[in-house]
């Protein structure tokens, strides 16, 4: 009798920067691109919530990312993310930004496994809070790429 492997697969959510950066790498290989692409062929479950998606939406439009883009990133996201209610009371006062701690909570209320970014503020939760890992891009490909 066969091993058979399962897995459960790996749920993230992505930080405004993750979306700017892949946005405006001019290297089709960088790893915030690989990232996306990763989550467009179905290797994670991305997890969103409104005030993220929104965020995203408003710093690519201040980065002069084309609107088309833009609308096109809203329609995969509206059809492919699963989206996640964060109750206002379930956002926790852990970081000096308001929107990053929106991001806690929807990693935290949506199940993640890992919060993905490259925001410094994020450093004070040392690595990871309540089971969610926080990274950067590259240590978080190493892990799909294992899969």
């Amino acid at each position: 009798m066969g091993k058979w492997k399962v897995t459960k697969k790996i749920r993230a959510v992505l930080d405004t920067n993750v979306f700017v950066s892949a946005a405006l790498s001019k290297n089709a290989n960088s790893p915030t691109r690989e990232t996306l692409d990763r989550w467009k062929r179905d290797e994670f479950v991305l997890l969103i919530c409104t005030p993220l998606a929104e965020e995203i939406v408003e710093k690519l439009l201040d980065r002069h990312v084309d609107n088309e883009k833009v609308v096109d990133l809203v329609k995969t996201l509206a059809d492919w993310a699963e989206w996640v209610e964060v109750p206002a009371e379930k956002i926790e006062s852990l970081l000096s930004d308001p929107d990053d701690n929106v991001i806690v909570a929807c990693a935290v209320e949506g199940g993640a496994n890992y919060l993905v970014t490259y925001d410094p503020h994020f450093d004070s939760l040392q690595g990871e809070y309540r089971g969610v890992k926080i990274v950067k891009a590259i240590p978080f490909l190493d892990v799909l790429r294992k899969q």
